[in-house]
């Protein structure tokens, strides 16, 4: 549970310090958040997927669905950063 909490720690100061945003929606952020929405077809995920970890609360869900939550949005930020 500690490395969890320290992930989304870290995720929150990154955010807070980062001036740049995840891309406007379309093209392939759209695509890469259409295809994270299809995966937590019962998240309300937000226009900023950073959001999504900066006001997670965490224990609110199982750890195991947590865990998974996550690293799921992670990953799309991730991709969509990257580009691809």
């Amino acid at each position: 549970m500690t490395r969890l909490l320290d992930y989304v720690r870290q995720r929150q100061k990154r955010a807070g310090a980062e001036e740049a945003r995840v891309p406007e929606q379309g093209g392939h952020a759209g695509l890469v958040q259409s295809e994270l929405a299809a995966e937590l077809p019962d998240e309300d995920l937000g226009e900023e997927l950073d959001d999504c970890l900066v006001l997670y609360e965490m224990g609110s869900k199982p750890r195991c669905e947590e865990v998974e939550f996550l690293e799921l949005v992670q990953e799309a930020i991730d991709r969509i950063e990257r580009g691809h």
